[in-house]
């Protein structure tokens, strides 16, 4: 008979640490969920009648609030940013990685150097330049002006400098042009850095409060995190229904990154290269 391996006290403590930690970060979230099944009367309660649970909360915000247009502006704009942002980093990135041009270091300098201005510094003149071009509480404001973004752009430079020039040597070979050895070569190998940047690229603009809060002028253009902030007012709080809109607000990314996550500690991991 084989003898039963003995866990080690060291193993049990790590096991103790993990659970604790992971009780730790999922207890808010699961007591936000009860707590959005709780009648208004409850919800400042700590105890949990569970009789009283239900859904009605849910049913109350798209029956008194227009939440599944939210819900689709939300969509709208987290897709279109996200795949602009996967196609145009990718670009800019491939260029800066692989094509020599005049000032391409300077460039990349001056970009790394416009990561670490503050977005509140820029608000002001973009949101100008938006209201001149009349694309003020707009799909359009909303976001042409967020298609790429400085820190993917790096991402995928990085992660391209780690692919093989023999790849590409093997492509021009073959009669494959800048765009064709791109688009059919080295884009398909990104797979895992693409995958990093979609997850991290929808989560930020699916969580964007602050520029759809000022370029969103009229309900109807309203994301869902600035529809979430109507439900609080100078007198009151609708807990309640804040917490049952939280949580279908957080239901898409928690999907996106299951789907993804084979990918994403790949991808994080692959673009730490060197020149």
């Amino acid at each position: 008979m084989k003898k039963s391996k003995k866990i080690s006290p060291l193993r049990i403590l790590f096991y103790i640490i993990l659970i604790s930690y992971a009780v730790i970060t999922l207890g808010p979230f699961l007591w936000s969920f009860i707590i959005s099944l709780k009648p208004s009367s409850e919800v400042n309660k700590f105890t949990v009648d569970f009789s009283t649970l239900s859904f009605k909360n849910y049913k109350f915000i798209f029956a008194n609030f227009p939440f599944s247009r939210w819900m689709l502006n939300s969509i709208i704009v987290a897709l279109v940013c996200t795949l602009g942002n996967l196609l145009f980093n990718s670009m800019a990135g491939y260029a800066l990685a692989r094509i020599n041009f005049p000032g391409k270091k300077s460039i990349f300098l001056a970009m790394l150097g416009m990561m670490m201005i503050p977005g509140q510094v820029v608000m002001v003149p973009t949101y100008m330049l938006l209201s001149k071009l009349g694309w003020i509480n707009t799909y359009k404001g909303l976001t042409i002006p967020f298609l790429t973004s400085m820190f993917g752009i790096f991402l995928m430079r990085q992660f391209f400098l780690s692919i093989p020039k023999s790849l590409e040597e093997a492509a021009a070979i073959d009669g494959l042009g800048r765009f064709g050895t791109f688009f059919r070569i080295i884009m398909p190998t990104a797979t895992a850095a693409l995958t990093t940047q979609f997850i991290l690229m929808f989560t930020g603009n699916w969580n964007s409060f602050l520029w759809p809060s000022l370029l969103a002028a009229s309900e109807d253009m309203y994301t869902l995190p600035v529809g979430l902030n109507s439900f609080y007012g100078q007198y009151f709080q609708l807990w309640d229904q804040v917490l049952a809109g939280a949580m279908l607000l957080s239901l898409p990314m928690i999907l996106v990154f299951l789907i993804f996550q084979k990918n994403f500690i790949k991808g994080i991991a692959s673009t730490g290269s060197k020149e």
